[in-house]
């Protein structure tokens, strides 16, 4: 008879110790306000401070340079120092965690259309060029979010709630709650909700027969 996922995350915990806390999603999907909301809340983040504020995020991206390595890295021991504090890590690079820790994923999903809008206005800020279709582009997004779902729920190194970016901005104390509660409690919610603003939900996917907003 198969463990209970409750004695496999007592046992993992005894192992392996407290687990990291770690914000994924697509890039431009709204991981970075979500790392601000966490901060406020009272955890403490983790961040090197090397990507500076800029026009797509004037709030700060909250990124470690070397986490963008974890594909390519075989020391990843640093990792550890980071058990119950919170780490950004996109979506693609989950599967490049390592297995001897545990981790609560606060998962951010948004819409493709306004994530692909997002993206490409980065781009053209940056005057880099972006030649992939669309349609392309589409697919290796959905594909990027069904393989890191699938590893969510099936990896025992991880705990994850999924959160809608669109909803996070429409209804931010209800899911702060949600996301406190998630962590382990004792966050301050009015803290998180405050630093939501509705001013950067830029590239909002149009309803239906409406123009799109940038």
């Amino acid at each position: 008879m198969p463990l209970s996922s409750s004695i496999v995350r007592l046992y993992r915990r005894i192992c392996f110790g407290e687990p990291v806390i770690v914000v994924s999603g697509l890039p431009r999907s709204g991981t970075s306000m979500l790392m601000k909301m966490l901060e406020a809340g009272g955890l403490q983040v983790v961040t090197d401070g090397q990507r500076a504020a800029d026009e797509d995020n004037p709030k700060g991206y909250y990124e470690v340079e070397r986490v963008k390595a974890l594909a390519q890295e075989k020391d990843k021991s640093y990792l550890a120092d980071a058990r119950g504090k919170v780490v950004k890590v996109i979506s693609f690079l989950l599967k490049s965690l390592p297995e001897n820790l545990n981790y609560r994923v606060i998962f951010v999903k948004r819409s493709l259309d306004e994530v692909i809008a997002s993206q490409r206005k980065m781009l053209v800020r940056r005057g880099e060029a972006d030649d992939t279709p669309e349609v392309r582009t589409r697919e290796l997004l959905e594909t990027d979010v069904w393989r890191a779902g699938y590893m969510l729920r099936q990896a025992p190194q991880f705990e994850s709630i999924e959160v809608q970016y669109a909803e996070l901005v429409a209804r931010p104390e209800e899911h702060a709650r949600r996301i406190a509660a998630f962590v382990g409690g004792g966050l301050d919610v009015k803290a998180m909700v405050s630093v939501v603003d509705p001013a950067l939900y830029r590239n909002r996917a149009p309803a239906p027969g409406a123009p799109a907003s940038v």
